[in-house]
């Protein structure tokens, strides 16, 4: 028997590329209270705890900035408007999804992202395959906490000794070691190689493909 029947992946790095649309977004609220704008690079290191982490680290100060909570507000009003308008699948992600959807795995998205925002672009672009989208609530603790992985497993009505987490950041290595389950890294979104292997990776693919034909003969 096959070792997995689940897969699990992030959102933001490891499906989506949102990175354009959340850099601007960050700069958008910083800009109407008069901070400096980030760049691209600076976002990228940001981003993979959430948008109040991306805010505090945008933000001079962050959290201790007594306006953080009204750019954190107007951040979120800014991208669940324009999540959408730069942001495309990373090239082999529709077809990695169907080969997976075709050999009988079932499938979710677990991402820090703002859940409304996680479910908008799972139904735009992964309708078909996608079973579970899961983001960030008040009601469920985020990643690296294993919650979210496990609200997922639940409702695929699925065992953790059969599922396998997919995602690109360090963020997402924890979150699978928290929840007890094996992880693949993958190394085309907003962390590199040598970041994935500093935060401890085990197994790192650079191609969607290749993470197909990994699970596949497992």
């Amino acid at each position: 028997m096959a070792k997995y029947d689940t897969v699990i992946f992030d959102l933001d790095g490891t499906l989506l590329n949102t990175i354009e649309d959340l850099c601007d977004s960050t700069n958008f609220a910083l800009s109407q209270y008069g901070y400096p704008s980030r760049t691209l690079e600076e976002v990228r290191s940001f981003v993979g705890n959430g948008i109040g982490v991306l805010i505090e680290k945008a933000l001079p100060n962050g959290k201790l900035n007594p306006e953080y909570p009204k750019v954190l507000a107007t951040f979120k009003k800014h991208y669940t408007v324009n999540c959408n308008n730069k942001t495309r699948a990373y090239d082999g992600i529709n077809e990695l999804l169907h080969n997976l959807k075709n050999s009988g795995y079932k499938l979710a998205v677990v991402s820090n992202k703002i859940d409304v925002a996680v479910k908008d672009l799972c139904n735009r672009y992964f309708k078909d395959t996608i079973d579970v989208a899961i983001g960030e609530t008040e009601k469920i603790r985020r990643k690296p906490a294993p919650d979210e992985v496990f609200e997922a497993i639940s409702v695929l009505d699925s065992e953790k000794d059969k599922t396998v987490y997919i995602g690109d950041s360090e963020v997402d290595i924890e979150t699978a070691r928290n929840a007890d389950i094996d992880v693949i890294s993958v190394s085309w979104g907003f962390r590199d190689k040598r970041v994935l292997s500093e935060a401890g990776a085990d197994v790192i693919f650079s191609a969607p493909q290749e993470v197909f034909e990994y699970i596949l003969k497992k």
